[in-house]
């Protein structure tokens, strides 16, 4: 979405925090890794202006989903009024939720390219039109996004957690932190500068947090973390009022995971089996619910014999993924005899189990 260009901006006093990147564990046979938690279920352009005015439809044969926003910045009041294909929407709210915290693929899914594209394109317009700079662009920006309300998932979705994709976050017309947070991320990308996600994890004293990096160049002040040799000041994304570089009291000098703009694959799956005579026929569907294509993917399933050892095991050919894609992989197990074992399954990529389930404990 666009190059990564620093921006230029006045602030106060600098305070520099600390990152912290995620990392994976290695491979081993069977990976020595903790069972990944199931997915949740599934839930089932416009002209910037200080007026209303309609955006211009990308498909005028499609039905459409309008909202009309309002908000402050520089003096003035904003009205937005936005139109979303309803289509765009129905597709994005019938996804499952990925089960990851690197929300980044709810920023990179390519489907809504092309629609984030043309609301980006009026915000350059409306930028141009007042002579504004960098900095004032993102803060425009993030001013209209921290302008939508702040939700609760159980309240609005029904789901602890249900991160949204843009489109979704506009259509509801707001949402909670991760959800800002990735519509924010996504509009100053298409912008042309460098966002990343910063996530807090849940702690004793706090349920976690997301919000918004801004990559930015010396000279600038404010509170930012270092990632991949690169300054990116803090954005907050659920109210009014807040500055880039200014961080709530709870968050200052915390560490948190920096997720970079960057597709991903996120590989999930699930099993059933099936006796057939002395072996046993099972059949895992493994699905790509993340941004990118994944390639080299296999299953590895066995017996487990305790102590990072397994009975029996079977590796499928290699396989790749595209986005929102899936494949069923068939293997045929024989199970020890008279042992007490469960069946362990596992999605490796890359060297990695990056999804792992386990059948109840049972006598052979």
């Amino acid at each position: 979405m666009g190059c990564a260009r620093p921006f230029t901006a006045r602030s106060s006093t600098p305070t520099a925090t600390a990152s912290s990147s995620l990392t994976q564990t290695p491979f081993q046979t069977p990976p020595a890794v903790p069972p990944t938690s199931a997915p949740p279920p599934t839930s089932p352009s416009g002209q910037l202006v200080p007026a209303v005015q309609a955006v211009e439809q990308a498909a005028v044969s499609t039905q459409l989903v309008s909202r009309t926003y309002q908000w402050s910045y520089g003096g003035k009041q904003w009205t937005w009024e936005v139109a979303v294909p309803q289509v765009l929407y129905d597709y994005y709210r019938a996804l499952p939720r990925t089960p990851t915290r690197n929300y980044s693929v709810y920023v990179t899914h390519p489907l809504d390219d092309e629609y984030i594209g043309l609301l980006t394109g009026k915000i350059r317009q409306c930028v141009q039109q007042e002579g504004y700079g960098d900095y004032q662009a993102v803060s425009l920006t993030a001013a209209f996004v921290q302008s939508l309300a702040h939700t609760s998932d159980s309240v609005t979705t029904g789901y602890d957690e249900y991160p949204r994709y843009p489109v979704e976050t506009l259509v509801d017309n707001g949402g909670d932190c991760e959800d800002t947070a990735i519509l924010a991320a996504s509009l100053i990308e298409g912008l042309g500068y460098g966002a990343v996600l910063i996530i807090f994890p849940p702690t004793a004293e706090s349920p976690g947090h997301c919000a918004l990096g801004v990559k930015g160049s010396e000279g600038i002040y404010g509170s930012y973390w270092e990632f991949d040799g690169e300054r990116y000041y803090y954005l907050e994304t659920t109210d009014t009022g807040w500055e880039i570089g200014q961080v709530p009291d709870e968050y200052d000098g915390a560490l948190a995971r920096v997720y970079p703009m960057v597709p991903v694959p996120v590989l999930t799956h699930s099993w059933t089996v099936k006796s057939s005579g002395a072996t046993i026929e099972l059949k895992v569907t493994v699905n790509n619910l993340g941004s990118a294509a994944a390639y080299g993917i296999y299953v590895y399933a066995g017996f487990d014999a305790g102590d990072n050892q397994c009975w029996n095991p079977q590796k499928s050919p290699t396989f790749q993924l595209g986005v929102n894609q899936s494949v069923v992989a068939i293997s045929y197990l024989v199970p020890p005899i008279a042992k007490h074992t469960r069946l362990l399954v596992q999605i490796v990529y890359e060297g990695y189990a990056v999804d792992e389930s386990y059948s109840k404990w049972f006598d052979t």
